[in-house]
């Protein structure tokens, strides 16, 4: 077991390398604070570097993301952790300790991602980066602009011994097969729980379908169907034969709002469904979309979005929840049933493909840290030394998580300095 110095107490450790963490990092180290940012994945960048765009700006994240890498290498204040979990948290403000597990990516700092070693790799596995559409090799890089800009090893889907494979194809003396899972504790004043968010699994849906008929997916995976880093290099198609989307339904509320699933709405399903209705009509000016809601929620200036989107003749929409999902008999279609609340008529939809406006539920829900609080859903609960942020603490958008990872920020400055 390593550890780190104990020398200042105001030192801040942000648990998430996501847009919430890496504000909340990047603006605390730039007023002058130490910073440690632990993530478990192997990358920084969180659920937005899966974005196809994202409000308000309708740009791609990567943009704003190199900024915030750039900021972050040029930072003396700020170190980070990729592979990292925190275990277990204790002490009190101004004198926290912290266990974090280090998961070994068999690459080293040697690294300069010429991909030998994943062309000599002889395993595949599922690229959970796509959500399962598209494949990796075991040695992958995971996306084409991930920071750190280092390969991974994931030896759970290497077959005997083809780490060997890779090893032999580094020229330089970047791979290590010996490198073993190790415990550090960091010493630190506050803390930042910016763990994000992980969408509600469809597959709990019984009516509508995930998993059971062809080409129903979910929003996150209609996020990578339609960038260009994606698995079909940008190209809205649908899964089960690469037949060009001409007509999609989104089905709103997918498992929020239900006290058998999600009982809270989750702030931005309605805006990614109207988003991605923009994707599907500029990519094809033929094609048609069809919304099935409870309710349309845009806050705010998202409003005259919502007004746009809705003005476009080939969308429309129905206020009605969806009640079945099903294949359409000797096609790769699928037809939806739902009743259309404003005028009690069933309502019977056919469409090459569906989406489904899934919730944001909070990382919490599937693994709480010992040593912070939680809310019954999983949200993380602020206290006098540990500050939750973004979608963490609640569900919201990009900007809304900035404005809340820099508040965080300046809360626990504060009290690593005692104030």
């Amino acid at each position: 077991m390593s550890e780190q110095s104990d020398k200042q107490s105001s030192r801040i450790l942000v648990i998430g390398g996501g847009f919430s963490g890496l504000t909340t990092a990047i603006d605390a180290a730039e007023t002058g604070a130490e910073v440690v940012i632990i993530e478990k994945n192997p990358y920084l960048g969180g659920r937005v570097a899966q974005l196809n765009k994202y409000f308000p700006k309708l740009c791609p994240p990567i943009c704003g993301l190199e900024l915030n890498f750039k900021r972050l290498k040029t930072n003396p204040l700020i170190s980070f952790y990729t592979m990292a979990e925190v275990e277990n948290i204790s002490g009190v403000p101004g004198d926290y300790t912290v266990t974090v597990k280090m998961t070994p990516r068999y690459v080293n700092d040697n690294c300069v991602a010429c991909n030998a070693c994943s062309e000599a790799c002889p395993s595949e596995r599922p690229d959970e980066y796509n959500f399962g559409m598209s494949t990796t090799k075991a040695a992958y890089f995971p996306f084409n602009q991930a920071f750190p800009q280092k390969y991974v090893i994931d030896s759970s889907n290497c077959k005997g011994d083809c780490g060997k494979a890779c090893l032999d194809a580094c020229k330089y003396n970047a791979i290590d097969l010996n490198m073993k899972q190790e415990t550090m504790t960091i010493k630190t004043g506050s803390i930042v729980v910016a763990t994000g968010w992980n969408p509600y699994g469809a597959d709990k849906i019984d009516t509508l379908s995930f998993g059971k008929v062809k080409n129903v997916i979910t929003n996150m995976m209609m996020e990578r169907l339609a960038s260009p880093t994606g698995p079909t290099g940008g190209k809205i198609v649908r899964p089960s034969d690469g037949k060009p989307v001409e007509n999609v339904v989104f089905v709103q509320c997918a498992g929020s709002r239900d006290e058998s699933h999600l009982p809270y709405c989750s702030y931005i399903c309605c805006l990614a469904s109207l988003k991605q209705t923009t994707y599907v009509r500029e990519q094809n000016p033929e094609s048609k979309a069809h919304i099935f809601y409870i309710d349309i929620r845009t806050p705010g200036k998202y409003e005259k979005f919502y007004l746009k989107v809705k003005e476009d003749p080939n969308v429309s929409f129905t206020k009605g929840k969806v009640a079945k999902i099903v294949q359409a008999e000797g096609s790769d279609d699928v037809i939806i049933e739902a009743e259309d609340m404003q005028t009690g008529n069933k309502v019977k939809v056919r469409a090459d493909m569906v989406v489904l406006a899934t919730g944001m539920q909070p990382a919490g829900a599937a693994g709480k840290i010992a040593g912070i609080n939680y809310t019954e859903d999983g949200f993380a609960l602020s206290n006098q030394g540990v500050f939750a942020a973004g979608c963490a603490k609640n569900p919201m958008d990009v900007a809304r998580s900035g404005q809340d990872a820099t508040s965080a920020a300046l809360k626990a400055m504060n009290t690593g300095q005692g104030r």
